[in-house]
């Protein structure tokens, strides 16, 4: 059975950059452009109305920043994966898009291959960072942040998968989960799956052994 091409939605406020993408994209057979957005109000409404499985974000965007963009999309549609797209090279910009939940960045000028390889990585639940971002990062972290982000590539808790992850250690189940926090209980088993994929666990005991260890807990009486 053939499986269904990523559909990429590509939100920039240059036009030009999102008509190059697209031109680039109609050469592959398992990714297909969905669209384009000029503004985080664009984006919201595109996938608000259509299915979209990776966006590649600016991080400078009239309306709010990638970053509000990122956090807002990853609040409603935690299935959606975000691959930033961008000039900046600042660390804090960075370290802000994918604590936002970014799962890549890639900077402009990055070449054809290289974009489709990060967004196959991403769609399929892997960090991707261009190799200039990854010395970025190398040559701004201190030894100690260099070993953890290469021993847990995956481990970006958003706001969101924190106050389930609470709420599963209290033992509720996902629909009183869904009732608490107002969504539904789709999103709800969205969040739990991505939060076992990022913290490489199988089981509940696993999982809350690793929210105890990494600090993941400390806030539950407050949920």
């Amino acid at each position: 059975m053939n499986q269904k091409p990523i559909r990429v939605l590509v939100v920039d406020d240059h036009q030009l950059i999102i008509e190059g993408i697209k031109s680039m994209l109609q050469e592959e057979t398992d990714i297909e452009f969905a669209g384009g957005a000029n503004s985080m109000k664009g984006a919201l409404d595109f996938v608000n109305s259509q299915n979209v499985d990776v966006i590649l974000l600016d991080v400078n965007m009239p309306e709010g920043s990638g970053i509000e963009t990122t956090k807002l999309l990853k609040e409603k549609y935690p299935e959606i994966q975000i691959l930033a797209l961008t000039m900046h090279e600042d660390i804090s910009i960075i370290t802000q898009m994918v604590k936002a939940g970014a799962s890549g960045y890639l900077l402009k000028g990055s070449n054809m291959r290289e974009i489709i390889e990060a967004i196959k990585a991403v769609h399929g639940k892997t960090r991707y960072l261009s190799r200039e971002v990854q010395a970025i990062l190398m040559d701004n972290l201190g030894s100690g942040e260099k070993d953890r982000m290469l021993a847990e590539p995956k481990m970006v808790i958003t706001q969101r998968e924190r106050e389930i992850l609470n709420l599963v250690a209290m033992e509720m189940t996902n629909a009183e989960i869904a009732n608490k926090l107002f969504i539904s209980e789709r999103t709800v088993e969205t969040h739990r799956r991505n939060i076992f994929t990022k913290t490489q666990t199988k089981s509940i005991v696993a999982l809350m052994n690793y929210a105890m260890k990494h600090g993941l807990l400390d806030r539950i009486n407050d949920v």
